[in-house]
């Protein structure tokens, strides 16, 4: 087995070496990944908002379905990451490869199950929102648009988290990068209808992001092909068996359920917000949310790291150096909170007059931001934790604690909603987020002195 082991050039020990230099030759690929995937969001608002609020509306409201389908996908990129991860900390290269194979599987079956659903029936999404006519017009031709990527979403997600389970997060960066650009070149070509292309308005966009989702898959398949492959050229497609099966699921459903909850609550926040503030209400919840993706995406890429850090040395029996790794990553989102904090209070109106150009827009967005920025520190020890727990394959603490004070964002945002209108939707995830962050923190502590007796 460890001549196995030796033979793949591919995956990465993360055992040995330096804790800072393992931990953050994982994790800056992984924060390009996450702006990178922003960055998509973001350049279609860009070039959307010129279009005008109620466009950015559309796209806003089809972009909550988008985080639900992210957060399914999860299941196979999460369970990718640990499974693997551990597999490759205790020697086990044949036992990766099953996994990644199990996770592919399951990858395709739900991604070709939700693509075909919301291109057959995208108008009972969309009347969720109330939204006006046109508005709704323009969201069912984005829905429909973006549901034939689907598929390429949960496949790039999944391959993903295989690449970082085998602790080489820099593939996944470098392909999502090509996959960026495109995008970025795409746009206003298919929105604006520039040279021999069409003027196709939101659909241009949901087009753009389609094609370049589907050269990053082709980019994934090439690599894995090609030579010796990953983890032995592993079968993309297997019969599922029951007893890998019910790990993955064990493993990914906890941190999947956690985020798909946190969807639905979000839309359901967003329709709250709608009838506070109207459209401006809900283009600053879906827009805000893009632009306050700088702390959560940054968090966020290095919870995916620390977990597969910890995956590995955790399954190694090296604990304290996975709790060095924490402590490290938990300093440094410090930093980038505080930071982030201050952008948000003293200049979110600057901030979101970048993509939309309404006075009263921006002023509306620019109130969401102020809000939330009280909380980032809060989100970002949050989701830092997380990680933590994801590698101790611990997944269920996070979950708990998340659909729980998700769920009760929704009472409070009516209660505060009808006492200082739209505001009080912001100021209900602030508070709730707080929350998130101590408790859970609160939480790893007992865990880490159980694990070390």
């Amino acid at each position: 087995m460890e001549e196995q082991y030796k033979n793949v050039t591919t995956i990465r020990d993360l055992t040995q070496g330096g804790i800072f230099r393992q931990l953050f030759s994982l994790a800056l690929p992984l924060l390009a990944i996450s702006f990178i995937q922003m960055a998509y969001n973001l350049v279609d608002l860009l070039w959307i908002g010129r279009l005008g609020s109620e466009a950015v509306a559309a796209v806003g409201s089809v972009g909550m379905l988008m985080w639900m389908m992210n957060s399914v996908a999860i299941i196979s990129k999460v369970s990718a990451e640990i499974t693997i991860g551990q597999s490759i900390g205790a020697r086990r290269l044949d036992k990766a490869s099953i996994y990644a194979s199990h996770t592919t599987t399951i990858a395709i079956i739900l991604g070709l199950f939700f693509g075909i659903l919301f291109f057959i029936f995208p108008k009972p999404y969309i009347s969720f929102y109330q939204l006006e006519n046109n508005i709704a017009l323009d969201a069912v031709s984005y829905l429909r648009t973006i549901a034939l990527g689907i598929p390429f979403v949960f496949l790039v997600l999944n391959f993903s988290g295989i690449y970082i389970g085998s602790g080489r997060s820099d593939i996944p960066f470098y392909f999502n990068a090509v996959g960026l650009v495109m995008n970025i070149g795409l746009d206003p070509l298919l929105i604006f209808g520039i040279g021999p292309f069409p003027e196709m308005g939101v659909k241009g966009a949901a087009l753009a992001t389609v094609i370049s989702q589907g050269l990053v898959m082709s980019l994934f398949l090439y690599h894995m092909k090609k030579n010796n492959g990953l983890l032995g050229k592993f079968s993309l497609f297997v019969k599922l068996r029951w007893q890998y099966t019910a790990n993955i699921l064990k493993l990914g459903f906890p941190v999947a359920a956690m985020n798909i909850y946190f969807a639905f609550i979000n839309m359901n926040l967003a329709r709250i917000a709608s009838i506070y503030g109207g459209h401006l209400g809900i283009m600053s919840q879906t827009t805000g949310g893009q632009i306050e993706g700088i702390t959560w995406n940054s968090s966020s890429g290095f919870s995916t790291a620390l977990g597969s850090f910890t995956a590995q040395n955790f399954a190694a029996n090296k604990i304290k150096r996975a709790l060095s790794a924490y402590r490290v990553t938990l300093i440094l989102m410090g930093i980038l909170g505080s930071i982030t904090s201050f952008m948000f209070i003293m200049f979110g109106d600057n901030i979101f007059s970048l993509f939309v150009s309404e006075k009263e827009a921006y002023q509306a967005g620019g109130a969401y931001l102020l809000i939330l920025g009280v909380s980032q520190l809060f989100m970002m020890l949050e989701i830092t934790t997380q990680g933590m727990f994801n590698g101790f394959g611990r997944t269920s603490p996070p979950a708990i604690i998340s659909i729980t004070f998700n769920t009760i964002r929704i009472p409070l945002a009516i209660f505060l909603g009808s006492k200082i209108g739209v505001t009080g939707v912001w100021w209900a995830i602030t508070i709730t987020s707080i929350f998130k962050g101590i408790i859970l923190f609160i939480w790893y502590q007992i865990l880490k002195r159980r694990l070390s007796k």
